[in-house]
């Protein structure tokens, strides 16, 4: 298990080190995930936002690459003036650490943030969004980094979803993740939760008579998506106030589930977005 340090250089060589390990079993199972409550982020960019953002950091891995990177130094200062330990790894630890050929040269560890539905206010010109086991890393990192972008409030997951603090969903959220909050619930805890919701909640669905461009998105609005392969469930989309659909004159018979969320979203934050 990892522990927490007060803040500390240590320089690692050796693929057996018990720190490497840990770092190797959080990159690889979701089980030494949830039971850590930890998470690794590779890269400095994404090092530069998790501290930038306020997030708690355990352990900040630096390869010999990075060590003379003004940024990287910055990054390894302030994480160990936070209490973190610092990695001095070599390439080779690097690699074995994030099982890449081409690692990082930067790769940290951070304590994970998850919200319940009673951590969520649903006021002012709030936008969140569920998504409904959602199971493709992917596609859940691209909406994370799409809700940042159209200055979205959040993303719930509904029931059984892929880990968002997964390497692959982490990497695709380019940062995101770091100023996008999550919550999880139930399909049950949804439920409540949508009918208490003050605004507008609009599902996209095969059976949505609504053009998507159509509903007035003024209100607090909670966009509800569903799984990739098999959409949104009718229970679930009985909890919807709105049926929406995104009209298509092309042979393909779906959207990409990342693709038709930005495509609600930019219309949903119309109004809110100006270059």
């Amino acid at each position: 298990m990892i522990e927490k340090h007060q803040g500390a250089v240590k320089q690692i060589t050796s693929h057996s080190n018990p720190i490497v390990k840990e770092i190797k079993g959080l990159v690889a199972q979701r089980k030494h995930r949830n039971q850590s409550g930890l998470f690794v982020a590779e890269g400095l960019k994404l090092a530069t936002d998790a501290l930038e953002a306020g997030w708690t950091v355990r352990y900040l891995a630096i390869g010999p690459e990075a060590r003379d990177n003004p940024a990287a130094q910055k990054a390894a200062a302030n994480a160990k003036a936070r209490g973190a330990l610092i990695l001095e790894v070599s390439t080779a630890v690097m690699s074995a650490m994030t099982r890449k050929d081409n690692p990082q040269t930067v790769v940290g560890v951070y304590e994970q943030k998850i919200l319940s539905a009673q951590d969520i206010d649903p006021k002012g010109g709030v936008l969140w969004v569920a998504l409904d086991r959602v199971r493709d890393p992917g596609n859940l990192g691209t909406i994370i980094r799409t809700v940042d972008a159209v200055g979205g409030s959040g993303v719930v997951l509904v029931g059984d979803c892929t880990d968002p603090f997964a390497v692959e969903a982490v990497r695709a959220t380019m940062g995101s993740l770091f100023h996008v909050p999550l919550a999880k619930m139930t399909k049950e805890e949804f439920k409540t939760f949508a009918a208490k919701w003050p605004g507008t909640v609009a599902a996209t669905h095969l059976k949505g008579a609504v053009d998507y461009r159509t509903p007035d998105y003024s209100e607090p609005v909670l966009l509800v998506m569903g799984n990739e392969q098999k959409g949104l469930e009718d229970d679930m989309a009985a909890a919807c106030s709105t049926l929406i659909r995104i009209p298509q004159t092309g042979q393909a018979d779906s959207l990409n589930l990342a693709v038709a969320t930005g495509v609600a979203l930019y219309e949903i934050r119309r109004n809110h977005l100006e270059l």
